[in-house]
């Protein structure tokens, strides 16, 4: 396993697994599955509605919860509310979260952050993070917020490798969270000509070649399986290394074309979105 180090000294596992789409029984599975393979980063949210599956496969796997980092999101219609931070932890069936991260740049987004600014003055949570927010918010946030964010959770990919953001990042030494790492299962990403010859030279698979991309590019994945064989594979990535020929030509494959653009419509939508009870 590599690491990445937070601008606040955490280390935080450069690959783990997302629970996007899986319902709180498939999350359950593929969590204890993902910790008895060796993972130790596991991503969820509110707005999945599978946080408490989440916390049932922590707790099924057998792991401690201090060799586990656990990623969580509040969603925009509780980041006002005084008990969403209580409530998450409940739900996880944890007393803190290593990174705390606001979902969607909804207008009431500061009030948010200040709730989990004060989270983490009570040792509820350890670290700050951005979803889905675009350039000025985050600027914004790192100028006038009292903790600045330590990671900003975005899609990411060969397609789409986030230059622009990444010199944003640098300036205050953030680390950026891939999802849609494999470019949300797109064959024509993933069978690129380029990848198929990495994985024949390095006896791998085209998503490995990938998954390794992001780590030496310096992006944590957090690819989402229920097929524990596919959840082992992801997590096979680190006893190879791609040399500077090699990334150089995975550049090459990038488009400037990514796959989600959050209109205002829709983040509008999301500021008003109830979540179903997380069972």
């Amino acid at each position: 396993m590599e690491y990445l180090t937070l601008n606040n000294g955490l280390k935080m596992p450069m690959a783990g697994i997302g629970v996007f789409m899986m319902s709180p029984d498939e999350a359950q599975a593929a969590v204890e599955s993902a910790l008895r393979s060796g993972v130790r980063l596991i991503d969820t949210a509110n707005g999945y509605m599978n946080e408490s599956g989440t916390g049932r496969g922590i707790k099924n796997s057998g792991v401690a919860r201090e060799d586990i980092f656990l990623v969580t999101k509040l969603w925009p219609t509780v980041y006002e509310k005084d008990t969403a931070v209580d409530e998450t932890l409940a739900r996880l069936g944890t007393d803190y979260i290593d990174l705390l991260f606001l979902h969607q740049p909804t207008d009431n987004w500061r009030a948010g952050y200040k709730n989990i600014e004060k989270a983490v003055k009570e040792g509820k949570v350890k670290a700050i993070g951005l979803s889905n927010f675009p350039d000025d918010m985050l600027r914004e946030a790192i100028q006038t917020m009292e903790i600045a964010p330590q990671v900003v959770q975005v899609e990411a990919h060969p397609y789409y490798p986030q230059t622009e953001l990444k010199k944003i990042l640098a300036e205050t030494n953030m680390g950026l969270m891939a999802w849609y790492p494999l470019g949300h299962g797109d064959k024509t990403l993933i069978e690129q000509p380029i990848f198929g010859e990495l994985a024949k030279k390095y006896g791998k698979t085209n998503a490995q070649i990938i998954l390794r991309w992001h780590i030496q590019s310096g992006n944590v994945v957090i690819p989402g399986s229920k097929n524990p064989a596919h959840i082992r594979d992801n997590f096979d990535i680190f006893d190879f290394e791609l040399n500077d020929e090699d990334m150089a030509q995975i550049a090459k494959v990038n488009k400037g074309v990514r796959y989600y653009t959050a209109t205002p419509e829709m983040i509008k939508a999301y500021a008003n979105m109830q979540l179903k009870p997380d069972l």
